[in-house]
C-alpha cells in the first residue's frame, strides 16, 4: 500500500526542519553559494547512484528533462541561495517564517495554473496550518533572547526580500515539477536531474569569477562533513519526498503540508538554545496541528 502523499509531505517537512538547524554553521563559514555549490554536488553523486544502480532513470522521458532543468534552476539554483543568504542575515527562525510563505504562493499559482481547489475542512485546515506556521515564528522569540542566531547580519531588507525570493522560486520550482511527476517519473531521478542542473548552475558563476560564489572561509573536513549531512538529510531525501508526494497529490496541498517545517524547528531550537520557545510559540504550533489534522481527516 503507498504512502499518503499528505504523511510524505509532512516527512519533507521534518526533513527540512533538522536541516535547517544543521545548516547555520557550515552556511555561514562558506557563504551561501560555495555552501550550496558543495551540498549539491555531494548530494547529485549520491542521487546519480541511486538512480543507475535502482534503474530509474530508465522512467526520465526526454521531453520531461528539460521541465525538471527548470525546476532545479529555479526552486534550487536561485531558491535555495536565496534562503542561504536569508538565513545567514536573519537566522533559521525568521528566515524560517518568510521561506514559509512559499505554502500561498504555492496554493494561489496551483489555483491559476491547475484550477486546483480545496474542500470546505481542507480550506480552514489549510488557513489554520498557515497561520499556524506565521504565528510560531513570528512570536516565537522571547524578548530575552541575545543567542548568536537571532542577530542581524548585514540589511534586514535585503534578508527580508532574500526569503520571500527563496519562498516564490520554491512554488515555482514546484509547480514546474509537478507534470513531470504526474507522468510517472522516477523521484530519485528527477531529484538529480534538479539538483545536477542546479550544481552546474553554480560551478558555472564560480568559473566566470562572481565574487559573490567565492567561499568566505576555506573548506575543512569538519565543514565538508556537516555540508554533506545537511544535503543528505534536506536535498537528498526532503526534496525527493516532495517529488513523490507530488505524484499522487495537489501542489497546493503539498506545500501546505511542508511548510510546517518552522513549527517542526521550535523543539531542535529549544534543545540548541536550552530555553523553551515562547508563548507565542506554543500558540502557532498548536493551530498548525489542528489545521493539520483537519486536512488529514478531510
Amino acid at each position: 500500500m503507498p504512502i499518503p502523499y499528505d504523511l510524505l509531505a509532512l516527512a519533507a517537512a521534518a526533513c527540512w526542519a533538522i536541516a535547517s538547524i544543521l545548516s547555520v554553521a557550515p552556511a555561514r563559514h562558506l557563504g551561501a553559494f560555495a555552501f550550496s555549490r558543495w551540498r549539491m554536488l555531494i548530494v547529485a553523486s549520491v542521487l546519480w547512484c541511486i538512480s543507475l544502480a535502482s534503474g530509474g532513470w530508465q522512467s526520465v522521458q526526454p521531453n520531461l528533462v528539460w521541465s525538471m532543468a527548470a525546476s532545479g534552476l529555479i526552486g534550487i539554483f536561485i531558491g535555495d541561495t536565496a534562503l542561504f543568504s536569508a538565513l545567514n542575515r536573519l537566522g533559521p527562525r525568521r528566515a524560517g517564517v518568510l521561506f514559509a510563505s512559499h505554502s500561498a504562493f504555492s496554493a494561489l499559482l496551483a489555483y491559476a495554473v491547475f484550477d486546483e481547489r480545496m474542500s470546505g475542512q481542507t480550506l480552514v485546515g489549510a488557513l489554520l496550518t498557515v497561520s499556524g506556521v506565521m504565528c510560531a515564528m513570528l512570536f516565537g522569540k522571547r524578548s530575552e533572547e541575545r543567542h548568536d542566531w537571532e542577530a542581524d547580519r548585514g540589511d534586514v531588507g535585503v534578508g527580508v526580500a532574500l526569503g520571500l525570493l527563496a519562498a516564490l522560486c520554491q512554488a515555482g520550482g514546484t509547480l514546474i515539477a509537478k507534470p513531470a511527476m504526474g507522468a510517472g517519473v522516477d523521484p530519485v531521478s528527477a531529484s538529480a536531474i534538479r539538483m545536477s542542473t542546479a550544481c552546474l548552475a553554480h560551478w558555472a558563476i564560480l568559473a566566470l569569477g562572481v565574487s559573490a560564489a567565492r567561499a568566505h572561509q576555506p573548506l575543512n573536513l569538519k565543514v565538508l562533513g556537516q555540508t554533506a549531512l545537511n544535503g543528505l538529510v534536506a536535498m537528498g531525501l526532503g526534496m525527493t519526498l516532495i517529488l513523490l508526494a507530488l505524484k499522487h497529490g495537489n501542489v497546493g496541498m503539498v506545500a501546505i503540508l511542508s511548510s510546517v517545517s518552522p513549527v517542526l524547528v521550535l523543539p531542535l531550537l529549544w534543545w540548541r538554545l536550552g530555553r523553551a520557545p515562547a508563548s507565542g510559540a506554543w500558540l502557532g504550533a498548536g493551530l498548525t496541528v489542528l489545521g493539520t489534522v483537519l486536512i488529514l481527516s478531510r
